[in-house]
């Protein structure tokens, strides 16, 4: 019994949670003020485009459909994942506020971790919506309605949000008795948790199990149903059918390949060998940053749907004003 009392007194004072850590950022990279500028340039305009994209969806009732549901979750998505990391860094860099908050270093984590996945595993709902479309036509109202998409798109995000709580929480078993310093321009989970003194087994588990979940899966899902759809188009004797398909296509592709090639770059080059810290987080910052900017833009101007969608919605805004001026001027 004395014993016990004795392990569990050890125990208590070897364990070390940190007040605050200290995000290092850059290392020795002249200028570096530019590209934060750059950063605020990109949030300013990715809150512009995402939140017209969201409103002309609303406004239109044309885009209540299952397909637009899914576009609507992207935008929602880009716009709090660019919310929760790119302000912060912001003030972390250009403002010298390094030092941050254990419990606002996890939560801060947690948001730009869940949303990442969240837009991750939207691309594959939009490539399984575009598969549905082109091999099963004639069943592509039964399958894909608005209901099964709800569905799709609630699991996603209560799966995500334990996934998620989950890994963030197991960080408070750890004992940080060393360095604090997080090599990364946020909170990122895998600096952080190699920073601790004590057993982190299970939170590289969770840190793989996360990669494979977030990256590896969607990737491989999306290219399942790109290959599907290859078979169906090779099966397709006109032309101009395929090339219509095609352009179906064409705006999540540019979406799906700026969000997962930046990301399977670093990781790849962080594994296969030695990457230099800078150009990891200079790989890692646009990954996250720059898909949220060109997704609304993609689907404001490569979509024919949505153009004509924005079209109708000037006419109606300009008729509307001018019936407004009608009445002022009868008064």
């Amino acid at each position: 019994m004395v014993e016990e009392k004795r392990a569990r007194v050890v125990l208590n004072i070897t364990f070390f949670r940190p007040e605050k850590f200290y995000i290092s950022g850059f290392y020795n990279i002249p200028y570096t003020q530019y590209f934060y500028v750059f950063l605020c340039f990109v949030y300013v305009m990715t809150v512009i485009g995402n939140v017209f994209l969201l409103s002309v969806i609303c406004l239109v009732r044309t885009l209540h459909s299952p397909k637009y549901m899914i576009v609507f979750n992207l935008a929602l998505t880009d716009l709090c994942g660019s919310t929760a990391l790119i302000p912060k860094l912001l003030d972390t860099f250009l403002f010298e506020r390094r030092y941050i908050l254990y419990e606002a270093c996890l939560s801060y984590m947690f948001f730009v971790m869940f949303f990442g996945s969240l837009q991750s595993w939207t691309l594959v709902c939009m490539a399984y919506d575009r598969f549905v479309a082109i091999c099963f036509p004639l069943r592509y109202h039964s399958i894909v309605s608005k209901r099964s998409v709800a569905v799709i798109l609630l699991f996603m995000w209560l799966a995500l949000i334990t996934l998620w709580s989950s890994t963030v929480g197991l960080l408070n078993r750890l004992s940080f008795c060393g360095s604090l310093e997080v090599q990364s321009f946020y909170c990122d989970h895998g600096p952080i948790f190699r920073l601790a003194c004590n057993d982190n087994s299970i939170n590289n588990i969770m840190a793989y199990a996360a990669f494979l979940l977030v990256l590896c899966i969607p990737i491989i899902l999306i290219a399942i149903t790109y290959a599907c759809i290859s078979i169906a188009l090779s099966r397709i004797a006109s032309t101009a059918e395929r090339l219509k398909a095609l352009k179906m296509c064409s705006s999540h592709i540019i979406l799906a390949a700026t969000f997962f090639i930046p990301l399977v770059i670093t990781n790849v080059s962080a594994i296969t060998s030695n990457l230099q810290p800078n150009t990891r987080i200079i790989n890692s910052c646009l990954a996250h940053t720059i898909p949220a900017l060109l997704n609304p833009i993609v689907y404001s101007f490569k979509t024919e749907e949505v153009l004509n969608a924005i079209k109708k919605l000037f006419r109606r805004n300009q008729i509307e004003f001018q019936n407004g001026k009608r009445k002022v001027l009868r008064r």
